[in-house]
């Protein structure tokens, strides 16, 4: 049965994931790679916080003496930077349609290395909700009109990444802490060679601005911190449909907020994938529900004999 928190942890990663091109655009006027150090910088600070003052200090330690951690670590951590870079440029660059179709594909990549790496099961009706939500990829692929590039690296990358903490034990905030900690010497020396000729932002523009720039440890934490407890808490299936949730509130954000182009034609593409998102959903409470029924009545069976 599909754990109740791991499902809550991977609802409210993927929402926040799904609003987070609003906090980009309020930096618009920051390079992507400098947003993205900062990224790394201000998210070590706060993980490693957090790791002091839930007193895993000694967990820590432990994880960052293992060699096998901190190559796993240093691959998803690569993998983040990439994601982050390419994630950050589209949506300032007026791409954040393009960039919601990657994640519309990754899900589809995570179900399938469910099936491979992990021997994971699909039901019929997932079956069939899978095949509506690879007809809508396909779909909005063609209509596209050419090669998606930004789409499927960020999906491809964003699969991999889930896979790797997937296979490892490590906990969620450990995790982060080791990837961003590997991240954070690059990051802070491009930040000080900034600082040092005169072109960073930091301090630079205005105290909003800066303070965003702060800011970009906590919006990049707490998701990332959710999505790992969640890849641990549930089926890999599962976890890649739930997030059609982040790019369905990506588009809608891209097309009614930031006005990009979205014809009417290529809606039936993303109706196929939110039909899917709906039955495999559906299905999956349903289970939920028949599994919590079956096992009332098989307690109400044992108290009726333990009583008589």
């Amino acid at each position: 049965m599909t754990n109740f928190a791991g499902l809550l942890a991977a609802a409210g990663a993927f929402t926040l994931w799904g609003v987070l091109p609003v906090y980009w655009k309020l930096l618009q006027e920051v390079p992507a790679y400098e947003i993205l150090c900062h990224r790394m910088a201000w998210s070590l600070v706060l993980t490693l916080g957090l790791v002091f003052l839930t007193g895993r200090r000694a967990v820590f330690r432990q994880a960052t003496k293992e060699r096998k951690n901190l190559i796993t670590f240093t691959a998803t951590g690569l993998l983040l930077a990439v994601n982050w870079l390419l994630y950050i440029w589209a949506v300032n660059a007026g791409f954040i349609v393009e960039a919601s179709l990657g994640y519309f594909i990754n899900p589809l990549i995570n179900v399938l290395f469910g099936m491979i790496f992990f021997g994971e099961k699909m039901r019929p009706v997932q079956w069939f909700a899978l095949f509506l939500a690879f007809l809508g990829v396909l779909y909005l692929t063609v209509y596209y009109g050419r090669f998606p590039w930004i789409a499927l690296v960020l999906a491809v990358c964003f699969a991999i990444y889930g896979l790797l903490h997937k296979k490892n034990s490590l906990g969620a905030l450990d995790a982060l802490c080791l990837e961003t900690g590997i991240l954070f010497l690059p990051a802070a020396a491009i930040l000080t060679g900034l600082a040092y000729t005169g072109g960073g932002s930091f301090g630079r523009i205005d105290l909003s601005g800066t303070l965003l720039l702060v800011g970009t440890g906590l919006i990049t934490s707490v998701p990332l911190l959710l999505f790992g407890y969640a890849a641990h808490k549930i089926p890999l299936s599962t976890l890649g449909l739930m997030q059609y949730l982040a790019p369905s509130i990506n588009l809608l954000l891209g097309v009614f907020v930031y006005g990009e182009e979205f014809p009417q034609a290529r809606m039936i593409g993303f109706m196929l994938i939110w039909t899917a998102l709906v039955i495999f959903m559906a299905e999956n409470l349903l289970r939920r529900y028949r599994i919590l029924e079956n096992q009332k009545k098989v307690l109400e069976v044992v108290e009726r004999t333990e009583g008589a």
